[in-house]
């Protein structure tokens, strides 16, 4: 059955275009676009039931859970590839969608062979499409397609040794997910079968150019439900990376560049070789824009991430393993912010406890708490191990976050 909350659908026969999200910057299943204050992912009934049931403590630090919708994956003559989303979908089949109704994302996947690596190309068929990537970055656009449109802002993704090897016009880890998941569900193509997706809260709709740190949080990342073989995995990945000695390592990045006009792109395997020093020095990354250090964005992520760990601590039983932490800021400088900057460059770039004039609030930050499809929890229907007190996986990465963003602060 389709449940929806607080969404105006409109016409229940038209269906929705799916888009995919051009802001992923982490993760391994795809986050696809529902309206501009919406995002959807394939359900996992694990963490359909903790969104349902989540106390009402975390609820401000989770994307606001909007319910579920229906998605049918279909081909055309061309073969190209749509996934169609609707309010009204019968549960059983989806062959009674209204073609003249129903808007399809469609894409021709075209592969080539450079002297580097193989390259990926897309092509959006849908001209709504392109207005709706533009309205996403007002004024610009963060995605283009490489054979279709030109715009202000693109994005470039830096190997671990800091090195460029391909510039590109979006966020490519958010593209390389959305194709591994139209890959899986083409597998075995039917037409007539229903996907569930959860609907939640766009946490970046909000922002002009969004900026995202995606870490992965504690020192186990493995669910209780995990095979003997992918427990191994995962505790080795933890071992060898900031994960073990910090309780918390990156798997996602983009920061803009302000002296550019691009945004700066990470992926899960520059994390994982990080050390705890190349660990702060990524942190510290995220918060320059190319030009400066963006202290004033240190208070209100620390206020936030404190807050967050006092209600962590409160939480007995709960284990949030494999779920991640976004921190979220706007790469668009505050007007009074950024003329004071200019004002004293180097003086508030050599010391990062300058202060903005008296009266001058905080820039807006978001810190919140995603992906639950292993979190487990007494009362949860899903649970295989009760657990007592909090989860201190989680709250030593959150205060070694804190340690080291304290420590910028200090200009340490």
């Amino acid at each position: 059955m389709v449940v929806q909350n607080k969404l105006d659908t409109g016409d229940p026969r038209k269906a929705v275009l799916l888009e995919p999200f051009v802001h992923q910057v982490g993760g391994h299943m795809s986050m696809m676009k529902y309206d501009e204050h919406t995002i959807c992912k394939p359900l996992i009934s694990q963490e359909q039931w903790f969104y349902e049931s989540l106390p009402t403590a975390i609820k401000q630090f989770t994307p606001q859970y909007k319910g579920i919708i229906s998605v049918c994956l279909r081909k055309d003559s061309l073969g190209n590839l749509g996934l169609i989303a609707s309010p009204s979908l019968p549960t059983d089949n989806c062959s009674s969608l209204d073609k003249e109704h129903s808007v399809m994302l469609c894409q021709e996947i075209k592969r080539t062979s450079t002297t580097n690596s193989e390259r990926l190309f897309v092509k959006w068929s849908q001209a709504p499409f392109t207005k709706t990537i533009k309205d996403s970055c007002p004024g610009k656009a963060l995605l283009r397609t490489e054979l279709q449109y030109h715009t202000d802002v693109s994005s470039f993704m830096e190997d671990t040794n800091g090195n460029q090897p391909e510039r590109k016009s979006y966020n490519p880890w958010g593209l390389h997910c959305h194709q591994l998941h139209l890959n899986r569900m083409s597998s075995k193509l039917d037409e007539n079968k229903l996907h569930q997706f959860l609907l939640l809260e766009n946490v970046v709709s909000k922002y002009q150019y969004p900026c995202i740190l995606d870490l992965k949080m504690g020192t186990r990342q493995h669910g209780d439900d995990a095979s003997e073989e992918k427990k191994a995995r995962h505790i080795q990945k933890c071992e060898q990376s900031t994960s073990g000695s910090l309780g918390v390592r990156i798997c996602g990045m983009q920061v803009y560049q302000a002296d550019t006009g691009q945004f700066l792109c990470k992926d899960k395997y520059y994390g994982r070789k990080l050390s705890p020093d190349g660990f702060r020095q990524a942190l510290y990354q995220f918060l320059h824009n190319g030009n400066r250090l963006r202290t004033d964005l240190l208070e209100p992520i620390l206020l936030q991430l404190k807050a967050l760990l006092s209600v962590i601590k409160t939480q007995s039983s709960y284990r949030f393993y494999s779920s991640s932490l976004l921190i979220i800021y706007d790469g668009q400088e505050p007007k009074k912010n950024k003329e004071t900057l200019d004002n004293h460059p180097q003086g508030c770039f050599q010391n990062v406890n300058c202060t903005m004039p008296h009266g001058t609030g905080h820039p807006k930050v978001d810190i919140r708490m995603i992906d639950f499809a292993h979190t487990t929890y007494k009362g949860s229907k899903y649970n295989h191990t009760i657990y007592d007190g909090p989860d201190h996986g989680y709250i030593f990465g959150l205060e070694n976050l804190v340690k080291i963003l304290e420590n910028t602060r200090e200009g340490e």
